[in-house]
C-alpha cells in the first residue's frame, strides 16, 4: 500500500463582532458591498470563538468542509470566492516570490473543519467568525500576508469586521470593485478596559428570516433603510467614533442603543415586515431603560442583530448589580444548568426601590443563560498540534 503523503495543517481562531452601528442592505449581492459603514466590538475568544483547521495534501481527492462535525456543502458560493481568492492571492505570490520556499501545490485539494462554541445561525454572527477564521486560517496555509479583510467580505459581510481586535469599522467604500470596501480599527481591545458585554441568550434556534434574504427586501421596500443610509449612519459613525475614542459611556451607550432600535424599525418599514425581536427581547429593552432611569444615567446599554438575543454593554462597575437584576427579572429555570457563564459576576443587593421600580412582572425561564465577555484580539493562531479539528488522515478527529 502506497504511504500518505504527509499533510500540511493550520488551525486558527477568530471572533465573533457585535455592530453598534449595523451593516444592513448591500450595493452589491456578489462582492458584499454594503449600502452604509458600520461600526462593531470584537468580543473575546475566551468566551466566543469559532476554530478552524484547514489541510492540505496531494492524496486528497477533492476540496471538503465539516462544520460542527457534520460535513457540509463546499459548493456554497460564498465559500466557493473565499477559496478561489486566497488561492489566487497565494499564487500571485508565489510568481514574485522565485526564492520562496518549496512552494504548496496549489493544484492540492484542501480539507476544512470549522466548530464554534457557541449556537450557530442564532443572531450571534457565527457566519462572521467563521469567514474571519477561514480566511485567516487559510491565509496561513499559503502563506499569503496584508489586508484580507476584503476576502473575508466575499464570505461574509460582518465577517470582515472579524479580522481585527477592539473596536472595528467596515468602511462602506465606493470602487465598483470593493478594494476599498474594508475593515480598519479604531482602537485595539485595550482602550476601554472597563467595558464588559453581555449576551442575554433568549432563543439559541434558528432564526425565521435569514440575514441575507431579509437585508435584500429591505433594500427593495424600505424607504426608511435608505433614509438611513444616506443621512443618518455617516454622522453616527463620526460620532460612535469620537465617544470609543473619549471612553464616553454615556454617549456611546445612548447611540448604540437608537442604532439598535432604527436598525429593527426598518426591519418593519420592510414589506412583509421583519420581526427580529419577541415579547422578551422587548421586555429586555423596557427593563434596561426602567434600570437607567431609576439610576438617573446610561448605565447599560442594549443592541439587538437580526434575531432576539440581546447585547448589553456594561462597564465593569455595573455588571454584578445588572445581572441580579435580570435574575429577579427572569428567574432561571432550576434545571442545574449555569445561568451565567463566560466571566464571573460577584453577588448584588438590591435596594427596595430598585426592586420595586425596575423589576416589574418577572417572567421565569425566560432567558435561557446569560454569557459575560468583554472585547478582545482578532484572530489567532494555534500551534499546539493537539488542537487540530482534523488528524493525520485529514478527517476529523473524534473528540471535534
Amino acid at each position: 500500500m502506497a504511504e500518505e503523503a504527509p499533510l500540511t495543517v493550520v488551525t486558527c481562531t477568530a471572533p465573533v463582532n457585535i455592530a453598534v452601528v449595523k451593516y444592513w442592505g448591500k450595493r452589491d449581492e456578489e462582492l458584499i458591498l454594503p449600502i452604509n459603514s458600520s461600526l462593531s466590538v470584537t468580543l473575546h475568544q475566551d468566551q466566543l470563538k469559532t476554530t478552524t483547521t484547514a489541510a492540505i495534501s496531494r492524496d486528497f481527492k477533492e476540496d471538503r468542509l465539516w462544520l460542527n462535525g457534520e460535513e457540509a456543502n463546499v459548493g456554497h458560493p460564498r465559500l466557493q470566492s473565499c477559496l478561489r481568492e486566497m488561492r489566487r492571492l497565494a499564487r500571485k505570490r508565489r510568481g514574485g516570490s522565485a526564492g520562496a520556499a518549496a512552494p504548496l501545490s496549489l493544484s492540492y485539494k484542501v480539507h476544512v473543519a470549522s466548530v464554534n462554541n457557541f449556537p450557530t445561525a442564532a443572531g450571534l454572527a457565527s457566519s462572521a467568525a467563521g469567514y474571519a477564521c477561514l480566511v485567516h486560517t487559510l491565509a496561513r496555509l499559503y502563506g499569503v500576508e496584508g489586508e484580507l479583510s476584503d476576502v473575508a467580505r466575499q464570505g461574509s459581510g460582518s465577517a470582515c469586521r472579524s479580522m481585527l481586535g477592539g473596536f472595528v469599522q467596515w468602511l462602506m467604500g465606493e470602487r465598483p470593485d470593493g478594494k476599498d470596501s474594508v475593515a480598519q480599527q479604531v482602537a485595539p481591545e485595550t482602550h476601554w478596559p472597563e467595558l464588559r458585554v453581555l449576551i442575554l441568550v433568549v432563543s439559541a434556534e434558528k432564526k425565521p428570516v435569514g440575514s441575507t434574504a431579509g437585508m435584500q427586501t429591505s433594500v427593495d421596500t424600505s424607504r426608511l433603510l435608505k433614509h438611513r443610509a444616506e443621512a443618518v449612519v455617516p454622522e453616527r459613525m463620526a460620532q460612535m467614533i469620537q465617544f470609543i475614542r473619549q471612553r464616553d459611556f454615556e454617549g456611546f451607550g445612548q447611540l448604540t442603543m437608537k442604532d439598535s432600535n432604527q436598525f429593527h424599525a426598518t426591519c418593519l418599514d420592510t414589506f412583509p415586515p421583519i420581526f427580529y425581536l419577541n415579547d422578551i427581547s422587548r421586555r429586555i429593552i423596557a427593563l434596561a431603560h426602567r434600570f437607567n432611569a431609576h439610576h438617573g444615567k446610561t448605565k447599560v446599554a442594549y443592541t439587538f442583530d437580526a434575531g432576539p438575543n440581546a447585547v448589553v454593554f456594561t462597564l465593569a462597575d455595573t455588571v454584578d448589580e445588572f445581572v441580579e437584576v435580570v435574575k429577579c427579572s427572569f428567574p432561571p429555570e432550576s434545571n442545574g444548568g449555569q445561568f451565567l457563564r463566560g466571566l464571573p459576576a460577584g453577588p448584588a443587593l438590591l435596594s427596595e426601590e430598585l426592586l420595586s421600580t425596575v423589576v416589574l412582572e418577572p417572567v421565569p425561564g425566560a432567558i435561557r443563560y446569560i454569557l459575560l465577555t468583554e472585547p478582545g484580539p482578532g484572530p489567532q493562531p494555534l500551534d499546539d498540534p493537539n488542537l487540530h479539528l482534523l488528524g493525520a488522515d485529514g478527517l476529523p478527529r473524534l473528540s471535534a
